[in-house]
């Protein structure tokens, strides 16, 4: 499947990819359009982290959770990176996770090291499967 988001990803962009690619559709394209342009400029991708789409932040929270909800992915470790997600992304968070602040700095490193965005999502793959299995180690 296409998917399609913005230019200049960020936490939630990566961490989405990165759900996309482990539990939704592992031969996802992403393609990105300027920040501000609509989605009807790539009608037959699923849009995702655009303000007003389903897959997007709703209710102070991140797009990430949108995932979750939307897929009926309950696994525990998933929510617990969404609300790290949450806390780095969405300024509703009260108290953020001890993570969110770390794992926010990875991902604009990230961001300014790699040639492109999807090089950026493909590098970010590695620190949410990292922020996986440790989680998942402290939940067993």
């Amino acid at each position: 499947m296409k998917w399609v988001t913005w230019q200049r990803v960020g936490i939630d962009r990566m961490a989405c990819a990165w759900l996309i690619w482990k539990y939704i559709d592992a031969h996802a394209e992403f393609h990105f359009l300027p920040s501000g342009q609509t989605v009807e400029e790539e009608p037959d991708a699923i849009p995702f982290d655009i303000p007003g789409v389903r897959l997007s932040h709703h209710r102070g929270r991140c797009s990430l959770a949108a995932f979750l909800k939307e897929y009926g992915l309950t696994d525990p470790v998933l929510s617990q990176i969404a609300r790290i997600v949450d806390g780095a992304d969405c300024i509703t968070t009260v108290i953020p996770p001890s993570e969110s602040e770390g794992v926010e700095a990875i991902c604009q490193g990230i961001r300014s090291l790699a040639k492109d965005d999807l090089e950026a999502l493909k590098q970010a793959q590695v620190v949410f499967d990292a922020l996986y299995v440790h989680l998942k180690a402290g939940t067993a």
